[in-house]
């Protein structure tokens, strides 16, 4: 009994990843559109019908080609950091609630923030092991944004989980039944957004690949497969932090299809704002989070407290 139960969360998971990496190309496909259109052209158009398959056109092209490496590289450690960070991306859907038979458990949202730390691992040894001056400094740009919105975001987290008194993202689903908690923080939701932007390297953050002073930053050694799967747990980030914000705000309603539809509007915000907003300063970036980001979630935490404390003394 316990095999069969082993083999069905297996093959669910097995089965889950598929889905999220067709999710991923279909979400590269919509942002070329949505960006097409902002920029009043077309996307694309010519595979398939209105360029349904140019995802599926976009991976062959790029497994396909000859893989390259630097001569001077860590070559185990160059090899394996783009599949480090898809792993990475994968496995915090672990955490996702769903009804079928998965690991769900009562620490998500630590566990979330463990493994999203992890992650900061593969973009420096990515950086590190290509050997050169512009990947490493790529790499710890990155690692910096990413460290410094992390403390932010963590402080956020706990200001949600207050209110549901747990970690567990399927107590916001219960506790979100008559009111969604977007409409009691409504600031620290915008504070969140933000640091997912910058949490998944997206415009106006993209430091980590800013092509005009950075070549490309620490994947600019990459090629064929390694870049594509970089690429892949980027929008894979995208997917999980749309997911994210609906469950612990938006009202995580997983018993309908509605959570879908806010997953998606959450992913066109993300591209939203790439094709609207322009690089940000990097030292402008450190302030935003350490200066106001910092200090105003820090309040929100210590109000949300006081909130809690007061309505329990006044119904004891």
């Amino acid at each position: 009994m316990f095999m069969m139960d082993l083999f069905m969360v297996l093959l669910i998971f097995l089965l889950m990843f598929v889905l999220v990496l067709v999710g991923v190309a279909f979400l590269t496909l919509l942002e070329r559109k949505i960006l097409g259109y902002i920029q009043i052209r077309k996307g694309p158009n010519k595979v398939g019908y209105i360029g349904i398959l140019q995802p599926f056109g976009d991976a062959i092209k790029l497994f396909s080609k000859e893989q390259i490496f630097p001569y001077m590289s860590n070559y185990n450690l160059y090899y394996i950091c783009p599949v480090i960070s898809l792993l990475m991306s994968l496995f915090l859907w672990v955490m996702v609630p769903f009804y079928s038979v998965t690991v769900s458990f009562n620490m998500s949202l630590i566990f979330f923030l463990v493994v999203s730390s992890l992650g900061v691992y593969s973009i420096m040894l990515a950086g590190w092991s290509s050997n050169s001056n512009y990947s490493l400094l790529g790499s710890l740009r990155s690692v910096a944004q990413t460290i410094s919105y992390e403390v932010s975001m963590a402080i956020i987290m706990l200001s949600f989980a207050f209110y549901v008194m747990g970690f567990s993202l399927f107590s916001f689903f219960v506790y979100q039944k008559y009111i969604w908690m977007i409409f009691i923080l409504f600031p620290l939701f915008l504070m969140f957004f933000i640091s997912s932007l910058a949490e998944t390297n997206r415009t106006p953050f993209d430091f980590a690949e800013g092509e005009s002073e950075l070549v490309s930053g620490f994947n600019v050694e990459y090629s064929s497969g390694g870049f594509a799967l970089i690429f892949m747990a980027e929008y894979s980030s995208i997917l999980l932090m749309s997911f994210f914000i609906s469950m612990i705000s938006l009202g995580g309603d997983l018993n309908s299809y509605f959570l879908f539809i806010k997953v998606g509007l959450l992913s066109f915000m993300f591209i939203w704002v790439r094709g609207t907003l322009p690089r940000f300063r990097y030292d402008k970036l450190m302030n935003l989070t350490w200066k106001s980001f910092l200090p105003c979630s820090l309040i929100m935490m210590i109000l949300s407290l006081s909130m809690i404390f007061y309505f329990c003394i006044m119904n004891m």
